[in-house]
């Protein structure tokens, strides 16, 4: 069963356990599909054991019984949470594809008592969480879906995915294991038939997607964080090396103060500057955060990375000397 019948269903249960009822008409009107699917869902709902019972005199479905979506006696703490995180997920597109969160938490507001939606205001205006640029995957909604509905059903999918790194756009049958959302943008790891091998694909670049028969088993064992390793983001790109980076007194609160990687430890020196050591899997990923930290970062540790970020700097400053 996918996520979009799920969702009918749950709306399906809330309208009939609410007002006088409703005909299959009325119903298919409201969830935009034909009466047939309809009768199929209402047999589905009473074979979950919903007590769906039909009122031949006016001609409408009720459920009756005990309600199946209770509202719930939240403290304004909890209220105020969910409320707050679900505007900021789902507002002006912060979350891409979040939406629906925002019309949760607008549904969760209307529904508590006076006093408490009058609290709330107060303290939801005193809030405003920031979150950093993330990319819209405007019309990416359907390819989303259909990603998520493929790992729910471990069905197989082919796509067409515009590669970065091949430089040109491939065609995969790719089984999905997990949706990630990680910093700006959403992203699907799964086997990829092409690359016979376990791979990354950013939502945002898949062309197309095509749904097929063929269904897989995730491997015992798999997590995202196994298959990560010690990436420093994504992308496990080499063996785990050991990496000491040197932050002067200008930055190292800065650096200090945020939980950068699982591995890191960090120490600090008679200066005021700060050691920050870290294993990572690979070294590409790293070499761009020390550089956006300028002269104020210097690699101590290993030797390979520090080549890396002193050409890539000797690049940029041949760049700036030599302007186009």
């Amino acid at each position: 069963m996918n996520l979009s019948r799920i969702s009918r269903l749950l709306h399906i249960l809330g309208l009939l356990q609410a007002g006088p009822g409703y005909n299959v008409d009325a119903l298919a009107r409201e969830c935009g599909v034909s009466r047939r699917t309809i009768f199929r869902d209402l047999d589905t709902l009473r074979q979950a054991g919903v007590p769906v019972g039909f009122d031949a005199e006016q001609q409408r479905y009720k459920a009756g019984g005990a309600t199946f979506l209770p509202p719930t006696n939240f403290t304004s703490e909890e209220a105020l949470s969910l409320i707050v995180l679900c505007h900021e997920l789902g507002d002006h597109g912060r979350l891409p594809f979040y939406g629906p969160a925002r019309s949760a938490a607008l549904k969760l507001e209307s529904s508590l008592p006076s006093g408490l939606r009058e609290k709330l205001r107060d303290m939801t205006g005193a809030i405003e969480i920031k979150l950093q640029p993330n990319n819209s995957l405007q019309n990416h909604a359907p390819i989303y879906q259909q990603l998520v509905d493929a790992v729910a059903g471990r069905c197989c999918v082919r796509i067409a995915y515009d590669s970065l790194t091949e430089w040109k756009e491939i065609r995969t049958k790719l089984c999905p294991y997990r949706m990630l959302f990680s910093r700006r943008s959403w992203y699907v790891i799964g086997r990829s038939s092409l690359h016979r091998a376990t791979r990354t694909f950013n939502v945002g670049r898949v062309r197309t997607i095509e749904p097929l028969e063929e269904t897989y088993k995730i491997p015992r064992g798999f997590s995202v964080d196994r298959y990560l390793r010690k990436a420093w983001h994504l992308i496990a790109s080499g063996r785990d090396q050991k990496v000491v980076v040197r932050f002067q007194k200008m930055v190292a609160q800065n650096v200090a103060e945020v939980s950068w990687h699982k591995t890191q430890q960090i120490k600090w020196n008679a200066d005021g500057s700060l050691d920050f050591t870290v294993v990572v899997s690979g070294l590409d990923e790293i070499s761009w955060w020390i550089l956006g930290y300028g002269d104020q970062a210097e690699v101590l540790q290993p030797q390979a990375l520090r080549d890396i970020v002193s050409q890539r700097a000797r690049r940029m400053l041949q760049r700036y000397d030599n302007p186009s």
